[in-house]
């Protein structure tokens, strides 16, 4: 928390003292603190609703629990509803992702960029990101980053564009705006590599927890398939300690029986 509260002074001054000889925040130490604002240090669980929108499709809504851990880099999310869909998941222990069908019972080895249950959320909105093993900063021949202060609405934010490290990104450049004052994203468009715009995700409401922040309402929209989005509402909250088999095939296996 201290170190997170004296880089919000220097921030505060830069803006305060334009003439003194602070630099502007670097994006690189801008991705450290997203990855530390919303790192939750105990377990977490909760209940989550998509609400998907298809053209052509109409409405409809998908019933989860989600149950999350940082320490391990392990997340589970388990379909309550739909009935169709009741007993599906999707697993992530460390590096390695699975899907689960109920119905077949097997796993199947997935990527970041899985979406879940067909919506536009994806396995990435749920675990815990550590951005700046993903991302670096888009920089110009000089190496200036591009770090742009400006206006999202009526709120001060910093823009700046990353561009992925790794291969298993679910895309592999994103612009940011997040905000000046406490440095949660707002919005997020993300890129092909070719460098097509495929989604913006807009996070609508932050709760605190133990001095982080988790998003519980966010929307992501298709910009590819137009008239798609989804809603991500994340509900009835408990950091209660969850038993380490919740994050195991074999407690997906055991729903199942």
């Amino acid at each position: 928390m201290r170190h997170r509260a004296l880089f919000g002074v220097i921030l505060l001054l830069i803006f305060i003292l334009p003439n003194t000889s602070f630099a502007a925040p670097k994006v690189a130490d801008l991705l450290k603190e997203l990855e530390s604002i919303e790192e939750i240090k105990s377990d977490l669980t909760a209940r989550s609703e998509l609400t998907q929108q298809k053209e052509g499709e109409g409405v409809k809504v998908y019933d989860a629990i989600y149950y999350r851990h940082d320490a391990d880099d392990s997340f589970l999310v388990v379909m309550t509803g739909p009935e169709s869909e009741k007993g599906n998941g999707y697993l992530k222990q460390g590096d390695n992702f699975w899907m689960y069908r109920r119905n077949t019972r097997t796993f199947q080895h997935i990527n970041r960029d899985e979406s879940i249950e067909g919506t536009d959320a994806k396995e990435q909105d749920f675990e815990h990101k550590k951005l700046s093993e993903m991302y670096q900063p888009v920089t110009d021949s000089s190496g200036n980053d591009g770090l742009k202060e400006t206006k999202l609405g009526d709120i001060p934010v910093f823009q700046f564009e990353v561009v992925a490290k790794i291969e298993d990104v679910s895309y592999p450049k994103q612009v940011y705006w997040i905000r000046q004052d406490n440095f949660l994203p707002l919005k997020i468009q993300s890129y092909s590599l070719s460098g097509t715009l495929m989604q913006t995700s807009y996070f609508l409401k932050y709760t605190q927890l133990s001095g982080r922040y988790l998003c519980i309402k966010s929307i992501y929209i298709d910009e590819f398939e137009k008239g798609n989005k989804t809603l991500l509402d994340i509900q009835s909250i408990s950091l209660q300690k969850v038993d380490d088999y919740v994050f195991t095939k074999a407690y997906l296996e055991n729903l199942s029986k």
